[in-house]
């Protein structure tokens, strides 16, 4: 009689596969590494400290050309997030040099006043136009989304997608932007001495194409942390990447604790369902 192969064994053997074709596929294209996030996974959250530097990354450096037209400034003050002092991000958004267009007035003019803690997070461009003018034609993307706007881009068989998807599923990673915008913000390097790079452009290793119109924009010392975190470039990427992932979304540590309140209360319901079908049909003849 023959022996059958386990089902499970089957699909053991297909992963392994499929991750060694994976990485046959994806020779010569660029490696991005998983990063140890603080809230990856099905228990991960937000760290506060790190929000908050990397609120100070963005504010320095990235405020430069970036907005974060989708996140208003109450939100740096809101549970989950950075959570400032309510009284700080009054005054932020007081000073803040890009300001909210408004009206019209008495007058039916429109003008211009600083914002409030429900006014969104500006750039320093009023539209795309004025953003392309003063970038020589290329448009710096509003970061609200961009961690989740962003994935790692992985080129297997049509066939091997599922059991990444799987793999994906069972690992509870949802991490992919955050990934790739780390890999952009380190991958600047020198351009190898056979590639053409275009003038005005700068090479970087994860980029489509290698060429990227903005300058590398982090280096060691460029921001002054107060909390005595290295001032390096990869702290900053860091950091500027987990608070920009926790801008995408906001509701993160709710929401991974509402569902393990879910979880619970289905395992106690289920319990009790059986205890009382038990109960209920104990006394009687099968």
């Amino acid at each position: 009689m023959k022996k059958r192969v386990p089902v499970t064994l089957l699909f053991a053997l297909a992963a392994v596969f499929a991750i060694t074709s994976v990485s046959a596929e994806e020779a010569g294209h660029p490696t991005i590494e998983r990063q140890p996030w603080s809230f990856s996974g099905f228990t991960g959250q937000f760290d506060r400290a790190q929000l908050q530097r990397g609120f100070q990354v963005y504010k320095e450096i990235c405020s430069n050309c970036h907005a974060l037209k989708h996140l208003d400034f109450r939100n740096l003050v809101q549970p989950g997030g950075p959570e400032f002092p309510e009284a700080a991000v009054k005054a932020l958004a007081k000073s803040w040099p890009n300001q909210i267009t408004d009206g019209p007035n008495d007058q039916g003019k429109m003008f211009e006043r600083p914002p409030l803690l429900s006014d969104p997070i500006l750039g320093p461009y009023k539209n795309d136009q004025e953003a392309r003018a003063a970038q020589n034609g290329a448009l710096p993307p509003d970061l609200s989304l961009v961690a989740r706007a962003r994935d790692v881009e992985r080129n297997p068989s049509w066939w091997i997608h599922p059991f990444l998807m799987l793999g994906d599923i069972a690992n509870g990673y949802q991490e992919g932007g955050a990934d790739y915008i780390y890999a952009l913000l380190t991958g600047f390097s020198d351009a190898p001495a056979d590639f053409k790079l275009v003038e005005g452009k700068f090479y970087n290793k994860v980029f489509p194409g290698h060429q990227i119109s903005m300058p590398p924009p982090l280096s060691d010392g460029a921001v002054a942390y107060q909390d005595g975190t290295p001032q390096t470039v990869d702290n900053y990427a860091h950091d500027v990447v987990a608070f920009l992932s926790w801008a995408a979304d906001p509701s993160l540590d709710t929401r991974k604790q509402i569902g393990w309140q879910v979880i619970l209360y289905l395992i106690v319901t289920t319990a009790l369902l059986y205890l009382g079908k038990k109960r209920i049909w104990a006394s009687i003849k099968h």
